[in-house]
């Protein structure tokens, strides 16, 4: 059986107080009134170990006032003082024994809830890294909350960026210093412009987006609740390059070849 000392931790300490209150008021120096002492106490064994931890030690704490009251008084008996003071005492350290293991429980719900969703929001996360689809998702503010590793694969995006909670405005300009898209230069800053435009409206109307190295993916933003964003990058090569005129594959090609020389120079230059 396992010793929990959280639970006589506080009942213990009110009676080694009360029992030391005693001895010393009557065998060494008069002690005042241990009562906000015994309340004090009592708190904390509701803290650390709930209510019933908490009216235990206020039990003992109002037994323990009780003979130290006799013993004050030079006849024996109580007069109704000693009892208002006893009667205070014990409505004060039994409303602090429950409110405060009300407020003990409630903070460990609140708690055991929060690690509830933590888990629940990793594993969505390690799910969404499984897939093939770039997801983003965006706070009210446009900013990453979350980049899955399809989207940090596909725009060459270092897991310090991505963590790092860049602003979708940052990465639309990772995507064109580094090449990513398949357009003319002098199309990019239009291009970036509609994108960012179009997320910050939640238009979702999905749009293709043709990548430097082949690929065509489907963009598509979803408004939130909250006024955030879910960004969806869908791959549709296979969907979409094979409507593509065989008679300007050549050409295709070397469009892409282009590309890729054009970001292998971006490399060399970055290094």
């Amino acid at each position: 059986m396992r010793f929990d000392w959280r639970a006589i931790s506080g009942p213990a300490l009110t009676a080694i107080t009360a029992l030391a209150a005693f001895l010393i008021d009557r065998l060494v120096v008069a002690v005042p009134n241990p009562a906000p002492l015994f309340v004090c106490i009592v708190a904390l064994a509701s803290s650390i170990s709930g209510i019933t931890s908490g009216l235990i030690s206020a039990a003992i704490a109002v037994a323990g006032s009780a003979l130290f009251f006799l013993d004050h008084r030079a006849l024996p008996g109580y007069d109704m003082a000693d009892v208002a003071r006893m009667l205070l005492l014990a409505v004060t350290a039994a409303g602090t024994a429950l409110i405060t293991g009300m407020l003990r429980q409630k903070w460990i719900d609140a708690f055991a809830a929060d690690q509830q969703h933590h888990a629940t929001s990793e594993r969505l996360a390690a799910a969404l890294d499984q897939v093939d689809i770039g997801i983003v998702l965006l706070d009210a503010d446009t900013r990453a909350e979350f980049i899955n590793r399809a989207f940090r694969d596909t725009f060459a995006l270092s897991d310090a960026q991505a963590d790092s909670k860049p602003p979708f405005v940052a990465l639309m300009y990772h995507g064109r210093d580094t090449g990513a898209y398949e357009l003319p230069e002098d199309e990019m800053s239009a291009f970036v412009s509609k994108r960012i435009e179009m997320m910050r409206s939640g238009d979702s109307t999905p749009i293709n987006l043709n990548l430097a190295d082949g690929q065509v993916l489907r963009f598509s933003c979803t408004a939130l609740p909250d006024g955030g964003r879910m960004l969806s990058y869908t791959p549709v090569t296979d969907l979409v390059r094979h409507t593509d005129d065989p008679a300007r594959a050549h050409e295709y090609r070397a469009q892409r070849a282009g590309r890729e020389r054009h970001l292998a120079r971006l490399l060399r230059a970055a290094e």
